[in-house]
């Protein structure tokens, strides 16, 4: 079998990997002002800057939101689509020993897919993600550059703008720790400072995010979830997931390339068929 490549399409941008003999090669993405501009530009980059002939390569596989918009063959080279939500699931078993688990998508919003077996399916999702993120921090921040966010909220205290159960409670509730939050942003106030309210809107979403997925397994065995997208790679990410492990007795797993799983699904949806 030749290279087989995954091409994650987004709004503006791209994201692409190849599989070749079972190793996942250089992932990369590129970021422009459409998808089609987006899609063309990845490609062009990936195969250039990997030495890859287009004669190496035996298959192209699109997905994500972005790939309605290509109905043709990429530079002659077989072309399909596989659906997104297949491509979560594929690169969440690929990277975790464990066929019972949930797949949390974080994208501009979160989508959740549950694994059991061979079987993958789409659960449903909320309505928060980075575009959530960006928004609040582009109102509240003057910013919607994740990367700026993150670095301010580094230097907060989410305990500063978020009301604890122990700021309402002199004493633990049945179980309920006085460190569990009671109230999201609950205890901010005009004096609020901008590194605090960066790191309560992250905290926000991810927490949001969190007790989502982990209320999507109710009457299920899962315990196990794999966090995949770009918000994996905010350095807020462990301490917020961490701390609805300990609450909820689960397990949240970021894999190695988190971002980049969309991608990789949809390079294995073509392999797994072969």
């Amino acid at each position: 079998m030749g290279m087989v490549i995954g091409i994650d399409v987004g709004g503006s941008t791209t994201k692409i990997v190849g599989i070749d003999k079972g190793h996942i090669h250089s992932p990369m993405f590129i970021t422009a002002a459409d998808p089609v501009t987006s899609l063309f530009g990845a490609f062009g980059k990936y195969i250039y800057d990997n030495g890859i002939q287009l004669a190496d390569v035996e298959q192209v596989m699109l997905t994500g939101v972005g790939s309605a918009f290509v109905d043709s063959p990429l530079y002659g080279l077989p072309t399909r689509k596989t659906d997104e939500f297949l491509a979560n699931g594929l690169a969440a078993r690929h990277a975790l020993d464990n066929d019972q688990l949930i797949v949390v998508s974080m994208g501009t919003g979160t989508s959740l897919v549950r694994i059991d077996g061979d079987h993958i399916k789409h659960i449903g999702g909320v309505s928060i993600g980075g575009g959530t993120l960006q928004g609040l921090s582009r109102l509240l921040l003057k910013t919607d550059n994740i990367r700026q966010v993150a670095e301010l909220a580094g230097k907060g205290d989410s305990t500063r703008v978020n009301l604890l159960i122990g700021d309402i409670c002199n004493k633990a509730l049945p179980d309920l720790p006085v460190d569990a939050t009671a109230s999201l942003l609950g205890k901010v106030d005009s004096n609020a400072s901008e590194t605090d309210i960066a790191c309560g809107i992250i905290w926000m979403v991810l927490q949001t995010i969190g007790q989502a997925a982990v209320l999507a397994s109710i009457n299920s065995n899962i315990k196990d979830f794999v966090l995949i997208g770009n918000l994996t790679q905010l350095p807020q990410c462990r301490e917020v997931f961490s701390k609805i492990e300990r609450f909820y007795g689960v397990h949240f797993h970021v894999p190695p390339y988190a971002e980049y799983r969309t991608a990789i699904g949809a390079a294995l949806a073509y392999i797994s068929e072969s």
